[in-house]
């Protein structure tokens, strides 16, 4: 038996958004988000389910599956697999418009809903920390008061996540390992819930169409090319002085020489993002070079 890793969009958009994943979103979901109370979901609406023509191209790193719980709550899950220079502040403007666009012209700001983003890190987000989730809330800096849980934030970064399926303790555990593993085993583990059996089932590859593992395989390959491109880039570098430069240039932060460097990068044929990552040049004025 083969699952499909569902880190990458078709399967992860599949699994947790399609009209046939609400019970595994909810269960999902109650073990991550810490509600107050210990209130649970019991049903949730998704918007814009899984579709595969909607899905976009290969240049897309991460997938997001929005709901609204029965609460009237909005919630943003999105399974970002690369890093990149602005992704914080994505997920908190993301956050806030989510938050925004409830209102229409005229109406009150008490019918505004509470929105939370969960976000899941296939990377180190926040390196100074070990824990695998951490939760963000608007609270006052001294004595921590809460202003408002209207927006709040939530990341699990997966690479934290080094449990063995013996040591799985909780539903948590079972939904991270799953996400995190997926695509690395051959068969269900023990102990899970009914509605991690049906995470299972949805990922099997046996239910999945050829155009669907066509891309899917796609997808896992582009994505492998670009977290090795970097290092592929300075091992090439390296001999051709490139490295000696990209390290020059990033110290003294020199715009000329970082733009040298990129102009070598193009000529090896490697792509914008990794070169904007690689020298902390913009996007735009990579592709004006």
């Amino acid at each position: 038996m083969n699952f499909l890793d569902v880190k990458t969009d078709f399967a992860f958009k599949k699994v947790f958004g399609s009209e046939e994943s609400k019970d595994i979103l909810i269960d999902f979901l109650n073990s991550v988000i810490p509600f107050e109370n210990k209130r649970l979901i019991k049903s949730l609406v998704i918007v814009d389910p899984y579709n595969i023509p909607m899905l976009k191209g290969m240049k897309d790193t991460f997938v997001d599956v929005k709901a609204q719980l029965d609460n009237g709550s909005e919630v943003i899950i999105e399974m970002q697999v690369l890093n990149h220079e602005g992704f914080e502040k994505r997920v908190l403007y993301n956050a806030a418009k989510k938050y925004s666009a409830q209102l229409k012209k005229g109406d009150d700001f008490h019918r505004l809903n509470p929105v939370i983003a969960l976000t899941i890190t296939d990377f180190n987000l926040f390196p100074d920390q070990d824990d695998v989730i951490s939760q963000f809330k608007l609270l006052e800096k001294k004595k921590f008061i809460e202003y408002s849980d209207d927006i709040e934030l939530i990341f699990i970064e997966l690479p934290k996540f080094n449990k063995t399926e013996a040591e799985l303790n909780s539903i948590q555990d079972k939904w991270i390992y799953f996400i995190k593993n997926a695509g690395q085993l051959d068969c269900v583990p023990n102990n899970v819930s009914k509605e991690q059996i049906h995470a299972f089932e949805i990922a099997n590859e046996a239910n999945f169409t050829e155009q669907e593992l066509d891309l899917q395989h796609r997808k896992k390959d582009w994505i492998y090319i670009q977290k090795n491109s970097v290092e592929y880039a300075l091992k090439i570098g390296l001999e051709q002085g490139i490295e000696q430069g990209l390290e020059k240039g990033l110290e003294q932060g020199k715009v000329d020489e970082k733009k040298e460097i990129a102009l070598n990068m193009l000529n090896l044929g490697l792509g914008v993002d990794v070169i904007s990552q690689a020298t902390g040049l913009s996007p735009e004025l990579i592709k004006l070079l």
